[in-house]
C-alpha cells in the first residue's frame, strides 16, 4: 500500500547530537549503544506521550512532528532534562547531549519524511542551540506564551543558512550547566591564536645588554598575557631558543603555536633601538615588522613602554590575520573564537542586517563552545548596543539578556579583562550600579593593563558618575592602546564624551568629529557631537548634526532616550536640553 502525502500545519522538531562525529571517533561502540538506549528509553516514549511522531531518524538526530507547538515544546523540555539526567554520571567528553530546534510549519508529510520551508528552518535553528538547549521560532513562542513558565532569551533575528529572510528566535533557559564537550573541535585544541615571544638578539654580549634584552622579552610576554584572547607561551618555554636563526615553522611545531614574535636589541651610548618581527609559523610570512627607539635613562619604564607599543601593534594585527583565516574556513571547521571574530567584523557597521548577522554569529559561537567567555561578553555588548544604538523593541528584556550573558562570561573566566569590562559596563549602563561597576572595572584593568576596552569602559562609567578628569585619563589610555584597532572610533567616541563631561568642549568637539568621521553610523558619537556643538553655542552646526543623527535613526525621540540615558541628575538634564536645543524631537 502506498502512503499518500498530506499537507498540514504541524510543529516540527529537529534534533542533532552535539559533536556526533567526534564522539564516534573517540568512543564508537559506547556512543552507539548509549544513543540507542536514549532512543528506546527516552526519545521514543516521550514523543509518543505527547502524541508526536518521529518522521525520520538520522545517524545523529531525528525529525519529529506534533499537532501543536505547546506539545512539541513540552516534549522537548522533558527530553532535554531526561537526557541530561541520564548522562550526569558520565565524563563530559563521553556525554551525549542534543540540540533541539522547533518551528511551526505548513509541511508536506510523507511516511518517512517531512518537507517544506518551515521544516528547513527547524533544522537550521537547532544548530544555534547550546548543548542541551532548545531554540524556538517566534511562531512557536507566540503559541506557547507563558504556559511553561520557562524563561527565554530573545536572540533577535537570526540569518539562517539558505533561508532568505531572517527568523526571530528565542532560546529556552532550562538551567542546565554548560560543559565543554567533544565536538567538531578537539577538546584539547586551543582555539585562540597562540604566540611565542623568543629571546631577543643582542648586539653586544655584555651583561647589561643581556639583562636588558631578557627584560624586554619578559615585559612583552607579560603584556600579551594580559589579553585573554591570545594564548601566550611562557617565558620558561622559549628561553632556550637561539633567536639568531629563526625557523618559524619548526618553532610552531615544537611549541604548538601559530605566531612567533622575535627581535633584536641594539644599544649605543644612552640610546636603544628595538626591532620586532611577527611571523606566521604555517606560511612563513612576516606579518609585521617594527622598530622602537628610546633612552636608557629609565630602563624599566622603557621596557614597559616598548612592551605596550608591541602589544598595541601586534594584537590588532593578529586579530585581523585571524579574521582572514576564519573567513576562509569551511563552516564545519569553525570554532567559537572564529565565529566571534566574524561577528565583530560586522557588529560595528550598525546597519540592521549586519547587526542581526552579528547576533547569529555570536549565537553560533555559544552553541559551538558554551564555555568560551568572549562569546558571552560580546553577546552582552550586542544587547547594550541594541538598546543604546539600534532601538530596542523591549529594553527591559534586552537589559536582562545583557546581564545574563555578562554574568555568564564572568562566571566562565573571573580573571578575563574583557569579561570583567563588559560586566562592569552592564552594571553601569543598565543597572545604574556605578560604584559596583567601578570596582569591577578596576579588576578588569588589573587583570589586563593592556586591554583597551577595560580602560575605555572604565572611562564611560567615570563619565556617567560625573568624574570628568578620571574619565579623560582612562579614555586617553584606551585610545593609546588601540592605535591600529579597526574599532578605534569607539574608544575615540568615549574620549569625546569624557572631555564633554570634563567641560573641555573644544577637545570634545575634536574627538567627536574624529570618531564620527571614522564611522558615521555610530549614534552615541553623533549625540556627543550634537550636544557639544550646542554647548559651545554653534546651534546651526548642532542642528545639522542632529539632522544627520535622525537620518541614521529616524525614530529617535528624547523622551524614551532620557529614560535609559545613564547620565545622572543635573548632567542628564543639561545633556537633554542641549540635544533639544539642536532640534531633536521629544
Amino acid at each position: 500500500m502506498t502512503f499518500q502525502h498530506s499537507r498540514r500545519l504541524v510543529a516540527v522538531v529537529a534534533a542533532d547530537v552535539v559533536g556526533y562525529a567526534r564522539l564516534m571517533e573517540a568512543h564508537e561502540e559506547e556512543t552507539h549503544h548509549e544513543l540507542m538506549r536514549l532512543r528506546t528509553n527516552i526519545l521514543e516514549p516521550q514523543i509518543s506521550a505527547y502524541c508526536g511522531r518521529i518522521i525520520k531518524n538520522t545517524g545523529d538526530g531525528f525529525l519529529a512532528i506534533f499537532d501543536s507547538a505547546l506539545a512539541a515544546t513540552r516534549c522537548c523540555v522533558d527530553i532535554q532534562r531526561a537526557v541530561a539526567h541520564a548522562g550526569a554520571d558520565k565524563p563530559s567528553d563521553q556525554r551525549i547531549l542534543f540540540r533541539l530546534g522547533i518551528n511551526v510549519a505548513n509541511a508536506i508529510i510523507e511516511e518517512q519524511d517531512v518537507y517544506g520551508d518551515g521544516v528547513n528552518i527547524a533544522a537550521r535553528l537547532q544548530s544555534y542551540a547550546e548543548p542541551g538547549g532548545i531554540i524556538v521560532s517566534a511562531a512557536v513562542a507566540d503559541q506557547v506564551g507563558d504556559t511553561l513558565d520557562i524563561p527565554s532569551l530573545d536572540l533577535g533575528d537570526l540569518h539562517l543558512k539558505n533561508i532568505t529572510r531572517p527568523v526571530r528566535t528565542y532560546s529556552l533557559r532550562l538551567g542546565a550547566e554548560s560543559v565543554r564537550l567533544t565536538g567538531k573541535v578537539h577538546v584539547e585544541q586551543e582555539a585562540r591564536p597562540s604566540i611565542a615571544v623568543l629571546p631577543f638578539r643582542k648586539s653586544q654580549v655584555d651583561e647589561p645588554d643581556a639583562y636588558f634584552a631578557d627584560g624586554i622579552t619578559e615585559a612583552i610576554i607579560h603584556a600579551l598575557a594580559g589579553l585573554k584572547d591570545l594564548f601566550v607561551i611562557s617565558h620558561s618555554s622559549t628561553i632556550g631558543y637561539n633567536a639568531a636563526d629563526i625557523d618559524a615553522p619548526a618553532v610552531g611545531r615544537e611549541l604548538g603555536i601559530r605566531y612567533v614574535l622575535h627581535g633584536s636589541v641594539r644599544r649605543a651610548g644612552g640610546r636603544v633601538r628595538i626591532g620586532t618581527e611577527l611571523s606566521d609559523t604555517e606560511t612563513r610570512a612576516i606579518i609585521r615588522s617594527d622598530q622602537y627607539d628610546g633612552s636608557l635613562a629609565d630602563l624599566f619604564e622603557l621596557q614597559d613602554r616598548i612592551a605596550t607599543q608591541v602589544v598595541t601593534t601586534i594584537a590588532p594585527q593578529v586579530r585581523e590575520h585571524e579574521l582572514r583565516r576564519a573567513l576562509r574556513k569551511h563552516p564545519d571547521n569553525m570554532t567559537g573564537y572564529d565565529l566571534v571574530l566574524q561577528a565583530l567584523n560586522v557588529l560595528y557597521r550598525m546597519d540592521r542586517e549586519s547587526f542581526a548577522c552579528a547576533r547569529s554569529l555570536l549565537q553560533q559561537a555559544i552553541s559551538h563552545d558554551p564555555g568560551f567567555a568572549p562569546a558571552h561578553s560580546y553577546t552582552a555588548y550586542w544587547y547594550v548596543l541594541r538598546v543604546g544604538e539600534m532601538g530596542s523593541p523591549d529594553p527591559d528584556a534586552d537589559a536582562a539578556a545583557a546581564a545574563h550573558h555578562a554574568l555568564a562570561a564572568f562566571e566562565r573566566d573571573t580573571n578575563d579583562p574583557l569579561a570583567l569590562a563588559m560586566y562592569g559596563y552592564v552594571q553601569s549602563f543598565f543597572m545604574r550600579d556605578y560604584n559596583g561597576a567601578a570596582l569591577t572595572l578596576e579588576r578588569a584593568i588589573d587583570a589586563g593593563p593592556s586591554s583597551a576596552i577595560a580602560w575605555t569602559m572604565s572611562s564611560a562609567n567615570c563619565g556617567f558618575m560625573g568624574d570628568g578628569r578620571a574619565a579623560v585619563e582612562r579614555a586617553e589610555r584606551g585610545v593609546r592602546l588601540s592605535p591600529t584597532d579597526p574599532h578605534r572610533f569607539w574608544h575615540e567616541g568615549i574620549l569625546a564624551q569624557a572631555h564633554y563631561v570634563n567641560g573641555d568642549y573644544e577637545q570634545a568637539l575634536t574627538w567627536a568629529r574624529r570618531a564620527v568621521a571614522r564611522n558615521p553610523s555610530v549614534r552615541f558619537t553623533m549625540r556627543t557631537l550634537t550636544a557639544t556643538l550646542a554647548a559651545i553655542g554653534h546651534l546651526d552646526e548642532a542642528a545639522q548634526a542632529a539632522k544627520q543623527l535622525l537620518e541614521v535613526q529616524p525614530d529617535f525621540r528624547l523622551g524614551p532616550y532620557e529614560r535609559r540615558c545613564p547620565f545622572r541628575g543635573a548632567a542628564l538634564k543639561q545633556w537633554i536640553e542641549r540635544l533639544r536645543a539642536a532640534g531633536l524631537p521629544d
